[in-house]
């Protein structure tokens, strides 16, 4: 079954697996196999005052809406977009008196989307929303309480003049939201800003070591009347080469965990066992749970002391992070490192979890050379784990050569640049803002490497030069989450 701008792919049903989509013709690495707008999609409870509602970029002044004061946009060509969606939230909200939480929000421009438009296939949509999974059934008793409490607040929300559904068929939208919202991030891919339904995107299963990677895409909304302008939508790339027939599959969890722990996120989370390849025969565990080798080989117990050492300390440093205390995360990621350095592997994932915080912490402070010297050390443990294709190993590698250029390592620096810059634009592809300016960063790196080679004394005394004359410039506050998820769970 095809529709309308899917043609190159088709739902089928996947032995052990329900419903999945499979690939009518074949494609290359960093071919797009479909784009698909929203359904429906909201910003997070959060951020609603620092992110456009329509275009979801984050943006330093934003238009507010004068009527319900709730709704932000980057200009008046964002707002007049918004406003088929926004009309009867807009109502909504002044009536209620002030906005329900993003699940509430979300699941009424579904309803709304759906009285307007009616329940059936949607244009461009393999299948209704009537027909997305939505394990309700698979609920555990606190899921089910937050479920009601979730129905209740919908009810106190939704204006009695709209289309009144039944308690069952509200229930399936949460439902569906709960399985199937998917995470938008900021124009940079490094923040998760809100969550949206996209009905296709739902057909692709899960492998841990997927064909394919979803991108978010902001779209071009300055362009509004141009050949250049594009909306707001995902994109589904391939990874790899795809035959006609492949199944085409995503990864709904970081692949940086154990094969263990990562079933135990897919069942806890989407209610499945995972039975892919790199599950049953746990490939790559052994990198990610490597010790030191060698003579001073470490004991079963010294490992599990130090392992156990550094959950214990990744609870500190996340709690010192969510308070701003970035000193004391250096300090306390330093003494975790001491601890871990003559025991773990270098591809180990509490090895590699310590480096990536400190890194990116220390950039934060301005510290680059030790933050480079973490960053490039993470990288190579990334680089014999991940995908050589993976989105998140690509934004890290980018992050290390941003970070090396700043400690004055500009070999290094364009040589990790340019590695981000191949993956990503397979990944990403060209268009995307990530791409741009990497693409940007690239070409000056190029061109300072070239001076650098050229005579290194004259090419350092120009960069101090160079950077007495401007402000200096701090990297972005580390964030207090994880890589965005594919999928948003409601916490």
């Amino acid at each position: 079954m095809t529709k309308g701008g899917m043609e190159s792919v088709e739902v089928f049903t996947s032995e052990g697996k329900g419903r999945g989509l499979k690939a009518q013709k074949e494609f290359l690495p960093g071919d797009v196999i479909f784009a698909e707008p929203a359904y429906a999609a909201v910003v997070f409870d959060s951020l609603t005052h620092v992110i456009c509602h329509t275009c979801f970029k984050r943006q330093e002044r934003l238009h507010r809406c004068g009527q319900c004061k709730f709704a932000y946009y980057c200009d008046r060509t964002c707002q007049r977009a918004a406003w088929l969606n926004h009309k009867n939230e807009c109502s909504a909200i002044k009536k209620h008196g002030k906005a329900p939480s993003e699940n509430i929000r979300l699941a009424a421009r579904i309803m709304w989307k759906i009285e307007r438009e009616g329940s059936g296939l949607a244009e461009g949509c393999l299948v209704s929303i009537d027909d997305l999974q939505n394990h309700v059934d698979n609920f555990g008793e606190e899921e089910k309480k937050e479920l009601r409490a979730d129905v209740e607040s919908f009810l106190e929300f939704w204006p009695p003049q709209s289309q009144q559904f039944g308690m069952q068929y509200i229930s399936h939208i949460f439902g569906v939201i709960n399985c199937n919202g998917f995470t938008l991030s900021d124009q940079r891919g490094l923040q998760a800003v809100g969550v949206g339904i996209f009905p296709n995107l739902c057909q692709a299963n899960h492998d841990c070591w997927p064909n394919c990677t979803v991108i978010f895409n902001n779209g071009n909304h300055e362009a509004v009347r141009s050949m250049f302008h594009t909306q707001m939508r995902i994109e589904l790339r391939a990874l790899s080469k795809i035959s006609p027939g492949d199944e085409l599959t995503v990864s709904y969890v970081d692949f940086l965990n154990v094969s263990e722990e990562r079933r135990k996120q897919l069942k806890k989370q989407y209610y499945f066992d995972c039975a892919c390849e790199h599950c049953k025969k746990q490939i790559k565990d052994d990198l990610m749970l490597a010790v030191k080798e060698g003579e001073s080989k470490p004991s079963a117990e010294t490992v599990k002391e130090v392992i156990q050492f550094s959950k214990d300390m990744l609870e500190k440093i996340n709690k010192a992070r969510m308070e701003g205390l970035y000193h004391e995360v250096v300090k306390l990621c330093r003494e975790c490192l001491k601890k871990q350095e003559p025991v773990l592997g270098d591809t180990n994932i509490y090895l590699l979890r310590i480096l990536s915080i400190a890194s990116e912490v220390l950039s934060y402070l301005q510290m680059f050379e030790e933050a480079a010297d973490y960053a490039k050390r993470m990288v190579d443990g990334y680089l014999k784990i991940y995908h050589p294709n993976n989105a998140q190993l690509g934004m890290a590698v980018m992050r290390a050569g941003v970070t090396h250029w700043h400690a004055g390592l500009i070999e290094a620096g364009h040589g990790l640049i340019c590695k981000a810059y191949a993956i990503l634009l397979i990944t990403h592809g060209p268009s995307h803002p990530i791409t741009k300016d990497l693409e940007v960063m690239r070409v000056q790196s190029e061109m300072e490497l070239r001076m650098f080679q050229q005579n290194e004394f004259m090419y350092y005394k120009m960069r101090e030069a160079a950077l007495k004359n401007q402000k200096i410039q701090v990297m972005p506050e580390p964030s207090n989450e994880t890589s965005p998820s594919l999928f948003h769970k409601k916490e």
